[in-house]
């Protein structure tokens, strides 16, 4: 099953266990996403990926000087762990690992958690890769991707028991709208997939196929 396959099942049965208001309140919030274009202004094919050094959730840093050292680079932002969809999509990404770093590329995922939420993410789902702390957003603002959550959202995330507050830093509404790029090792961005509607994501099979490209 595509990454994409599994999302709209998630997707399709989750929308049953939310009441129509909360329901109408995130659509309306991913419908005025999209129909603000960031999605389609964010960093894409050509472009040179902003330079970037973040701390990781196993300790120390790591910049993407260090990784373009070593070969291409596969970079995902993500939403955080409280977000089910973020997991499907890390999960899919994790089954995918060897064949990335066979193609000789790193995979990172990133996110605007502090590191020791992002640790204790990366535990429970047992990922091999790096995943980041871009606190604030800093690195997402970037590459074009950070956006606030509108007032009435956020408010519903809170009665979800997500605590954005605390798990981001006190930068509770500003998230990256979900991308996937394939860097290039002279630093230019060969593939980028971003999309205002975050039960969509980067197919892993896409991202490998990019790589290749690069052979």
């Amino acid at each position: 099953m595509s990454v994409n396959a599994e999302l709209r099942a998630f997707y399709a049965d989750r929308q049953e266990q939310i009441p129509a208001d909360i329901r109408a309140i995130m659509q309306r919030a991913t419908q005025d996403l999209t129909a603000s274009g960031q999605a389609d202004r964010a960093l894409t094919v050509g472009a040179k990926a902003p330079s970037f050094t973040l701390p990781s959730a196993t300790g120390g840093d790591t910049s993407l000087t260090e990784l373009l050292a070593e070969g291409p680079v596969v970079i995902t932002f993500y939403r955080g762990a409280w977000c089910p969809y973020c997991n499907i999509a890390l999960r899919s990404l994790q089954q995918h690992h060897d064949a990335i770093t066979a193609r000789g590329a790193r995979l990172v995922a990133i996110s605007p958690q502090a590191p020791d939420e992002s640790l204790s993410h990366a535990e429970k789902n047992e990922l091999a890769f790096d995943v980041l702390s871009d606190l604030g957003c800093d690195t997402a603002k970037q590459f074009g991707l950070a956006f606030d959550l509108p007032e009435d959202l956020a408010a519903v995330y809170a009665g979800f028991g997500i605590d954005l507050h605390r798990s981001n830093t006190g930068h509770a509404r500003t998230l990256p709208i979900p991308a996937t790029y394939v860097i290039d090792q002279d630093g230019t961005i060969s593939w980028a997939f971003a999309n205002a509607d975050y039960t969509t994501r980067a197919e892993p099979a896409e991202i490998l196929a990019a790589l290749d490209e690069l052979h």
